[in-house]
């Protein structure tokens, strides 16, 4: 009961002493509001970067043009032979007829060349569009749909996807160090905030030294103040976070200039993101504190 009668002091202790030197909270609010706001746009768009690629990735197939001579019994052998293929996530069969239709329902062009063929005139071939599970090895997986008999021809986008791939690995990569320097760099300009704010009271450390409070006395009412400091910094970010992206993902329809690059739904995403500034704001503090009393004051 004594401790926590003690804890339940140092944090009425500490939640007065930010308003009772609010000119040098402010400086650490503001602080930690302008660096988790740039934090906060670095996460959203690296987050939406990585989207786009997954969904980029997701969208590549490979197509598989069937010899016009292959029976039925061939087909089903093609696809008994691509349902066995590890790399394969999901294919499907699109007959001649089922293409044309496709077409001719597409484009009145289409319509007006495509109608009086028969059977037997159609060009158009048999094909099965193939989904990999793992897009760096989408080339493997073509030859050996290729090497397939009555595979007439394969394609999936050679040479510019694995570009694509090469592209998006060094997005993502990019996107990641971004994130983890920006919150490096928040937590030094924090710290020295707060740094500043707590050597302006070393008067009232000395006091508290001088009437016998040890040591953890003291630290633990500066380091609940940091905490308080992170949770107060971190409210307009994630207030500008959530509704911005909201209004963002509704007024473009939940996409951005075109229909392949869409946007991660809001829910539970903002959720996330707020979670993640307010875990910064409450740890940079804490540690900005912890820090500056034991560090900078040599406490």
């Amino acid at each position: 009961m004594r401790v926590f009668r003690i804890l339940g002091r140092n944090i009425r202790d500490s939640f007065k002493s930010v308003f009772r030197n609010f000119s040098l909270s402010m400086a650490s609010i503001s602080s930690i509001t302008i660096t988790l706001l740039v934090v906060s746009i670095s996460i959203v768009l690296s987050y939406n970067v990585n989207n786009f690629a997954v969904l980029v990735e997701k969208d590549v197939t490979i197509v598989a043009f069937i010899e016009n001579e292959a029976t039925d019994e061939e087909l089903k052998q093609i696809e008994e032979q691509i349902n066995t293929l590890q790399n394969v996530e999901s294919y499907e069969f699109q007959s001649k007829e089922d293409i044309t239709n496709d077409m001719i329902k597409s484009s009145d062009i289409f319509k007006n060349i495509m109608e009086g063929w028969s059977l037997d005139e159609n060009p158009i071939q048999n094909t099965f569009l193939v989904k990999v599970t793992d897009i760096e090895k989408i080339g493997d997986t073509a030859t050996l749909i290729g090497e397939m008999e009555n595979v007439a021809v394969v394609k999936y986008g050679e040479g510019m996807v694995e570009q694509l791939v090469k592209v998006f690995e060094v997005v993502e990569k990019i996107s990641l160090i971004m994130v983890a320097s920006l919150i490096l760099v928040t937590a030094f300009l924090i710290s020295n905030t707060i740094k500043i704010t707590i050597f302006s009271r070393k008067t009232e450390i000395g006091i508290m030294r001088l009437v016998g409070a040890s040591n953890l006395n003291i630290k633990i009412p500066f380091i609940l103040e940091g905490l308080f400091l992170g949770i107060l910094g971190s409210i307009i970010p994630i207030i500008i976070t959530s509704y911005g992206y909201m209004a963002l993902f509704k007024n473009f329809n939940g996409q951005l200039f075109s229909p392949f690059i869409k946007l991660i739904d809001p829910s539970p995403f903002v959720y996330y993101v707020s979670g993640v500034l307010i875990l910064i704001g409450i740890f940079v503090g804490m540690i900005g504190s912890w820090r500056a009393v034991r560090k900078h004051l040599k406490i």
